[in-house]
C-alpha cells in the first residue's frame, strides 16, 4: 500500500520489488482457483500532473481445474500492468479521462498494490485450461448420445446436414448418361 503523500514526495516515484501474498483474496473472489503462489511484482509508482501512475511486471503461478477433466493444471504467467489513478477531488478537472475509463478513481488516501494484483490476475484467467495429455490428444469427451465438438467439426456437420436435407438431392445422378 502506497500513501499518496509519500508518492508525491518522491520526484522519481517509488520503486518496489516484492513478493505478495494474495492467495486468500483470490480464493475468496474465485472459488475455481485451486492454488496461487510465486506472486512477484517489480515496478514503480509515481505522481505526474494530478495522476498516479502505477507500472509493474507481475509474475505468478496459478493452478486451475482443467476445462475438460477438472484435473489440476499449473501454469506460469507474466504480465505488464499499467494503471492510472486520480483522486476524487480531481475528477472534475480530468472529466474526459474519467468518462473514457482511462483512469481509476481512488477511494481513500492510498494506492493498494495487492488489490491491483488480485484484479489483474482475475482478469487474465484463461477460459480454456488443459493438461499436457489433453493438449496432445484431440479426442473430446463424449457419452451416450452426446459428444463435444470443436467449432470446425460443428460447421462440417452442419454442411453435411444441409446436403442431406436438400429436397433436390434425390435427383443427383439422374441425367448423368
Amino acid at each position: 500500500m502506497f500513501h499518496l503523500l509519500d508518492i508525491k514526495k518522491h520526484d522519481d516515484g517509488i520503486s518496489f520489488d516484492q513478493t505478495v501474498d494474495v492467495k486468500a483474496q483470490l480464493l475468496a473472489r474465485d472459488p475455481d482457483i485451486i492454488d496461487v503462489d510465486s506472486v512477484h511484482v517489480v515496478g514503480n509508482i509515481s505522481f505526474d500532473s494530478g495522476l498516479y501512475l502505477l507500472n509493474y511486471d507481475l509474475t505468478y503461478r496459478l493452478v486451475l481445474p482443467s476445462s475438460r477433466s477438472m484435473e489440476p493444471v499449473a501454469f506460469d504467467n507474466q504480465l505488464f500492468i499499467s494503471e492510472v489513478f486520480i483522486e476524487e477531488q480531481d475528477v472534475a478537472s480530468k472529466k474526459e479521462l474519467v468518462e473514457d475509463d482511462l483512469v481509476l478513481i481512488l477511494e481513500g488516501d492510498s494506492v493498494n498494490l495487492e488489490d491491483s494484483v488480485v484484479d489483474n490476475i482475475l482478469l487474465n484467467i484463461p477460459l480454456r485450461v488443459l493438461t499436457e495429455a489433453e493438449l496432445e490428444n484431440e479426442d473430446l469427451p463424449s457419452g451416450e448420445s452426446w459428444s463435444v465438438l470443436t467449432e470446425d467439426q460443428y460447421q462440417a456437420l452442419q454442411e453435411e446436414k444441409k446436403v442431406e436435407n436438400n429436397p433436390f438431392s434425390a435427383l443427383n445422378g439422374l441425367f448423368e448418361d
